[in-house]
């Protein structure tokens, strides 16, 4: 028992604090705050592990309830089976607790009675005390003892209840039960036109009442009040034959068992849920999600553009304010309508954005998703940063190979070995080499060169009927070769580098010594990104852990900004022709911003062109 669990923190404590503050006392071998996998928020707990269990011991009694950040932390045992607590074998539950007692002061009232591993005030959001507790003793019989002495004392003078811990379902089977077998009543909806006689006179035919009461407020009546029976058989058959009567033209009394707040919250919360469940049943594969909608989109338009794929029972855009919070649910009859609409209309452009449609999810299950995205492409990161820290001759290093040693065999006559390089243009390959170690293609250096797109004006063929295909027919690109009319001299580079001063005969393979390469470390270099304001870095390892819809997704959103700024009104036709284009051009474009407006501008006119063309067919022709 070397492991102690530290609670109640601030949301700001680190672990160096934490390991500041608990090194003192002795060795610590490890500290943990657990966080949120998705924000990495402080969950408010941590685990300190020590060398020696006495050190730990030390903290729990010298340092429980200290103050970190102004707030006191909470020290226990770290109990990994969870078994102990569940049994509820050493548990008290202490109600009616004064506001003004915290965790430090029920520990030293019950620490008397036996060693505790935990004790805990449960408390609102505010962090004001709720006026009830737990603690959990090492034992039975000092729970039993607690019980016995405490129960019924005053605290702070209110008089408090401790008794053995239940759980949940024990108490809700409990409350079950007792909800067969009651004697009060609780009856409301009345206004002022019962008293205390009335309400008698009205309940004493079921049998004989104990007590009765009409709740009042400055002397008037609240409109409900109690009755008790002295048999639950009474009570049962005052319910039956009271409950939805008439009293008066537009009052209907209501009477039913009397409950407690607790109760009558449970009840609540359990009847929600059970809707709740219900309609996720009802609406599982046919309710769909749409977000990025357009700030024009409303209701009724919502509607129009999803109704040709089905029956749609409901259709509503989120509002706040009166204004569109850009996501909303559609609703269809069938299933099979749902999934054609998911496939026709996720990424159509309606309006000035592109739609993202899907099958609602319920919260919980769409943040589980999300957490599991978030894992995975972080793991893919990893791996893709680790090859290429550790390949050879990868964009984040070099390859120097070495001179072969000299070998200690005679032969009839070896050929000479070459003094200068096989190609004069062998320097300029390493350095194209060198200026596409970056991570992206470097058009200039290799050659590239790219046809040019449709100059602002001029009219598209009469074929070109999407503007999309015009535009990307215009992104394709020529090698140099091709443009000179001629092969250049040389190797490209994709060709296998030959070593400069290699000999130009094989070894046998019963030689004694052949000769070894080495490479030399591969010394990373930090990765270029993307850098777009409002978004995360883009780097090219992001780029090539994402899924194929996913890499669009990633461009369209570093893209549409920057396009934005320039034709606003255009910026969401604009992006979608421009995500046809290769990825590696996209880059291009986010690194080189004469590179985009160039292409922004083809797109603008391939756009004046096919509209032209759409209002008068003549055009082309």
């Amino acid at each position: 028992m070397a492991s102690l669990y530290v609670g109640d923190l601030h949301a700001d404590i680190t672990e160096a604090m934490l390991f500041e503050k608990f090194s003192a006392i002795g060795p610590v071998l490890s500290i943990r705050v657990c966080r949120d996998v998705i924000s990495r928020r402080s969950l408010g707990y941590a685990y300190v592990n020590f060398q020696q269990p006495a050190d730990a011991e030390r903290v729990l009694d010298s340092m429980n309830f200290d103050l970190i950040k102004g707030r006191p932390i909470r020290i226990m045992w770290s109990q990994r089976d969870p078994s102990l607590r569940k049994s509820g074998v050493g548990n008290v539950f202490i109600k009616n607790l004064d506001k003004s007692i915290d965790n430090k002061a029920m520990y030293d009232t019950f620490s008397a009675f036996g060693n505790i591993l935990s004790c805990k005030v449960a408390q609102d959001e505010t962090g004001a005390s709720k006026g009830y507790g737990f603690v959990h003793f090492e034992t039975e019989e000092a729970a039993n003892l607690s019980i016995d002495k405490v129960n019924g004392m005053l605290l702070n003078e209110k008089k408090v209840f401790v008794g053995r811990f239940i759980p949940r379902k024990e108490r809700e089977k409990e409350l079950g039960e007792k909800a067969r077998l009651y004697t009060n009543v609780y009856v409301k909806n009345f206004g002022d036109e019962l008293n205390d006689e009335s309400l008698y006179e009205m309940f004493k035919v079921f049998g004989e009442i104990t007590s009765h009461s009409v709740m009042t407020k400055d002397a008037k009546s609240r409109g409900f009040g109690f009755v008790a029976f002295e048999s639950a058989d009474a009570a049962e058959e005052a319910v039956k034959a009271l409950n939805g009567k008439k009293l008066g033209d537009d009052k209907t009394l209501y009477v039913g068992r009397a409950q407690k707040k607790y109760e009558r919250q449970l009840e609540l919360k359990r009847k929600f849920e059970q809707i709740k469940i219900e309609r996720m049943s009802r609406y599982q594969g046919v309710n769909l999600y749409v977000k990025n909608l357009d700030d024009s989109i409303d209701d009724e338009r919502l509607r129009k553009e999803f109704t040709p794929f089905g029956t749609i029972t409901s259709a509503k855009v989120m509002l706040e304010d009166g204004r569109s919070k850009g996501f909303g649910f559609v609703c269809f009859s069938a299933a099979e309508e749902a999934t054609k609409a998911v496939t026709e209309m996720n990424g159509r452009i309606v309006g000035s954005k592109p739609l993202y449609v899907a099958l609602a999810q319920k919260k919980e299950d769409r943040k589980a998703h999300l957490a599991s995205q978030y894992t995975q492409r972080m793991n893919n990161m990893r791996m893709q940063q680790m090859g290429q820290i550790f390949q050879p001759g990868s964009a984040g290093g070099y390859f120097v190979p070495t001179i072969p040693q000299p070998q200690r065999f005679y032969g009839p006559a070896i050929t000479p070995i070459r003094t200068t390089p096989r190609w004069a243009n062998q320097p300029q390959v390493r350095q194209n080499v060198a200026q596409n170690a970056a991570g992206y293609p470097n058009m200039v250096a290799s050659g590239t060169q790219y046809r040019p797109g449709v100059a602002r004006g001029q009219q598209v063929p009469a074929g070109a009927q999407n503007p999309s295909a015009a535009l990307r027919n215009s992104a394709r690109p020529i090698t140099g070769q091709q443009a000179a009319g001629q092969i250049q001299p040389g190797r490209g580079l994709n060709a296998p580098v030959t070593q400069r001063g290699a000999p130009n005969y094989k070894y046998t393979q019963n030689m004694r010594n052949p000769p070894q390469s080495v490479p030399m470390p591969v010394q990373p270099t930090a990765q270029q990104a993307v850098v777009v304001k409002g978004q995360e870095p883009l780097t090219a390892s992001m780029l090539a852990a994402a899924q194929p819809a996913e890499q669009k997704q990633m461009l369209g959103e570093r893209l549409f900004p920057l396009i934005e700024s320039m034709y606003p009104a255009l910026a969401g036709k604009i992006t979608g022709m421009l995500l046809e284009i290769d990825n590696s051009e996209l880059l291009h474009m986010l690194e080189h911003n004469e590179s985009l407006k160039s292409k922004v501008e083809e797109a603008v006119a391939v756009l004046h062109v096919h509209q032209q063309k759409s209002t008068n067919p003549k055009i082309g022709e």
